[in-house]
């Protein structure tokens, strides 16, 4: 595909946050606005930290996800959703209000 080619915004939205992990991520973001590595390899169950950084790196790459990173030893690294992130809070939202819905839990 070339650079200025269109795709459809499904497809886009799809090739962004496909995947096993990275709406899981972007979930714990979304609760938690800035978290550490650590913290979010506890919170999403079944992420390696191998996984867990690869998608990590996908998703700054892609301009949803900030890292910051602090000079101490060991390094702390906090993650928190960009501001294009953060526009995906209320899509997450009803994402979560349908697999409630879905599940039975809520009517």
């Amino acid at each position: 595909m070339k650079k200025n080619e269109k795709i459809c915004p499904i497809e886009h939205s799809v090739q962004l946050l496909g995947g096993k992990w990275k709406l899981p991520i972007i979930h714990a973001l979304v609760r938690n606005d800035i978290v550490r590595f650590k913290e979010l390899e506890r919170m999403i169950v079944g992420i390696t930290p191998k996984m867990l950084s690869m998608q990590l790196k996908s998703l700054e790459t892609d301009g949803l996800v900030e890292r910051k990173v602090y000079a101490t030893v060991p390094p702390t690294v906090e993650y928190k959703l960009s501001k294009v992130g953060k526009s995906i809070k209320p899509m997450m939202n009803e994402l979560e209000k349908w697999g409630l819905y879905h599940q039975g839990l809520k009517k």
